[in-house]
């Protein structure tokens, strides 16, 4: 299952110079990625990087600003080198491949200043066949014993003429923004991961893994025209941290196509493996709750009349959940804080109570009794450190109630996280992906795990991947959500999910809230969707667990539809994209984890087309039962014709091409059943 080969070579003197500058070079293991590191006259350090010969990325500086020190940034010399070879396979407790092979080559480069204060830094590569990471490792020094980091210098210089996908940065509403898709030129303040096509068809992803004890990175465009990393505001700096210390990973993913971006493993390789071990006690599963009807205004969060975590009506979703076969049950609003203006003031949430008429004890067994769990919800109102101060005994009785799952929210402004060091002192404000906060989810993570609960956090810090170091951390949202489809002006168009498949999910998984098989919104507001679409959902935007979000009478209303839902997995043993462009359409195909299923999904923007899809990825020799949901004739994202929509079945196999009609918001989806015989 696991296999290890380490080839270390190292190299003390100063490296033999190639060319004019350079100082050091790393390749992948396939040979087309070229990494080279240079310095220039006034010993400023670049790298850049290259793909069979030619320039991806150009000259790119590195270095730092500090708030107590000078800048580190000039005057350099290279004081070493050393170079590894990496080859592993490492399996995933859970994920879209049950499967990864770490396969890189590693260059480490040590530079020091040739005056003043001469401070050091390590500047370490891994380059792998499908794209580069790199990231300072500062030593303990005299002259370095606290960096209060400004500003990274890290560029990223893309040599190639290239249109942009991507979505603004510290902005109020924290990541929930439709894409722009711009010329790179035209890039402003851009959060990561943001998706770049080159002119000549070549696709890259930039962004971060391993986002550990520092300010999540951003990107501007500096006076050159590159990328530069804008790291999120902090007090007294954006990271503060004691040497010694390494940064987050700065990663940028290459591949000739857009469906080479999703199957990259490259952010998960460059996290640390499984810290906390068998985590075999949380299971991907899909869940139903009380949330739908809230966004609706059906419902509310807060106690009355209309109150929807109520004890009967919490058993209504539990009985609904266990006739169907889901294992979890959302309830939000269960618990005293809702009343009144609680947006950005969380000071009254309690977590270790429910309301009046929530019988929590009560309903945990009432579900356990029939094979369901209930799923937590923290919602914080950001006053973190209110949260932070019950979070342990909350955990705890979680646990002891068979709650294993809690959703977490940050509802408030971006910049308006509410931090208070000190009970009674004063209230500092952080931003939700500054340091303090990647501190925070982490403490969140781990002290969750250690009462064998699971994390999906709303509102969230971004994903860079921790998932493999703390598997309990399972999904978060992080974008422009399901919700925004019941009351957002506008709601999601069509080409938003085929767009967060190639951004935003390039990050790791995101709990989209799929299924609304009603396709209506509060007040009668349409969703830009047919039923077809709404079921390829649940195969192209990955998480472990999955809601089907609407009301339970709309899917009596849909028997059909729903059947894809019922049967559809959530965890995955591989995942293939079979076609796909960035903003356009995409096919994903993934084989059930233990189990000879394969499950399709095919989404489209707001142009019909037809794909012809290789069933190549089918088991040879194998017969299949395809059962195919599928948008009807006439079937488009406007009006009635969303619910045009055909169930039928046919017999395939590997070789068999599968042709598939998509209308303008539409979609379909498949599942592909073994044949005996």
């Amino acid at each position: 299952m696991k296999r290890m080969q380490w080839m270390v070579l190292l190299a003390l003197a100063m490296p033999v110079v190639a060319q004019a500058g350079e100082v050091a070079q790393a390749r992948s293991p396939d040979g087309r990625i070229v990494v080279e590191l240079d310095l220039n006259g006034e010993g400023r350090l670049a790298y850049r990087v290259s793909r069979d010969g030619k320039p991806v990325v150009a000259d790119s500086r590195l270095g730092f600003i500090f708030r107590n020190g000078r800048q580190l940034l000039r005057n350099l010399a290279l004081d070493g080198q050393a170079t590894r070879s990496a080859d592993t396979t490492w399996e995933q407790p859970w994920g879209e491949r049950r499967f990864v092979r770490d396969r890189y080559n590693e260059l480490r480069a040590s530079f020091v200043e040739k005056d003043h204060d001469r401070r050091r830094f390590d500047v370490v590569f891994r380059v792998f066949d499908d794209g580069v990471g790199f990231r300072y490792d500062v030593p303990a020094q005299p002259t370095l014993r606290t960096a209060e980091i400004v500003q990274e210098l890290t560029e990223f210089a893309v040599a190639r003429p290239a249109t942009a996908w991507w979505i603004p940065a510290l902005e109020w509403n924290r990541e929930e923004y439709l894409y722009h898709r711009t010329p790179l030129a035209e890039v402003g303040v851009a959060q990561t991961p943001i998706t770049l096509r080159t002119d000549d068809g070549l696709h890259l992803s930039i962004h971060e893994a391993a986002l550990v004890d520092y300010a999540g990175m951003n990107l501007m465009r500096g006076d050159s025209g590159a990328l530069r990393a804008m790291l999120t505001p902090g007090s007294p700096a954006p990271v503060v941290r004691t040497t010694p210390f390494a940064t987050p990973w700065r990663t940028i993913v290459i591949a000739d196509k857009a469906g080479g971006l999703v199957e990259s493993d490259l952010i998960l390789n460059l996290n640390e493996p499984n810290a906390l071990g068998d985590v075999s006690w949380f299971k991907p599963a899909k869940y139903v709750g009380v949330w739908w009807s809230l966004h609706l205004d059906q419902e509310t969060w807060a106690t009355g009349p209309r109150h929807g975590a109520t004890t009967a009506n919490t058993k209504r979703y539990i009985d609904f959940a266990a006739a169907n076969g889901f294992r979890g049950v959302l309830v939000e609003g269960w618990n005293p804080g809702w009343d009144g203006d609680w947006f950005a003031n969380g000071w009254g949430f309690e977590f270790r109570k429910p309301t009046p008429d929530y019988d929590l004890a009560g309903l945990s067994a009432y579900a356990g009794s029939k094979g369901v769990h209930l799923i937590g919800h923290h919602e914080t109102g950001c006053a973190v450190s209110h949260y932070e101060r019950q979070m342990d005994q909350a955990f705890a009785l979680s646990a002891r109630l068979g709650i294993d799952a809690i959703k977490t929210g940050y509802v408030c402004d971006a910049g308006q996280i509410e931090r208070q060091d000190v009970a009674g002192g004063p209230v500092l404000r952080e931003w939700h992906e500054g340091q303090w906060m990647s501190n925070h989810h982490l403490r969140v993570v781990k002290d969750a795990a250690r009462h064998h609960v699971a994390i999906n956090a709303h509102e969230p810090i971004k994903d860079t991947g921790l998932r493999r170091t703390y598997p309990n951390w399972i999904s978060r949202e992080g974008a422009r959500g399901m919700e925004f489809n019941a009351w957002g002006q506008p709601p999601n168009p069509p080409e938003h999910e085929v767009t967060l498949v190639f951004t935003r999910l390039l990050a790791g998984p995101m709990d989209y809230t799929p299924g609304v098989l009603s396709l209506t919104g509060k007040g009668g507001q349409e969703i830009g969707s047919t039923l077809a679409r709404q079921l390829a959902l649940y195969v192209g935007i990955y998480s472990p667990i999955q809601m089907a979000a609407d009301l339970p009478e709309h899917y009596a209303a849909h028997p059909d539809a729903f059947q894809f839902i019922k049967d559809v997995a959530v965890d995955w043993d591989e995942s293939r994209v079979l076609a796909g462009e960035v903003g356009e359409y995409v096919a994903i195909a993934r084989k059930a984890r233990g189990a000879g299923e394969w499950f399709l999904g095919a989404m489209n923007d707001r142009h019909p087309r037809t794909l012809s899809l290789a069933l190549d990825f089918l088991a040879p020799g194998q017969r299949y039962r395809a059962e195919v949901y599928r948008d009807g004739e006439g079937a488009d994202w406007r009006g009635d014709a969303r619910f045009r929509f055909v169930r039928e079945q046919k017999t395939v196999a590997r070789g068999d091409v599968l042709s598939l009609w998509l209308a303008g918001g539409g979609g379909a989806a498949v599942r592909f059943v073994p044949l005996g015989g």
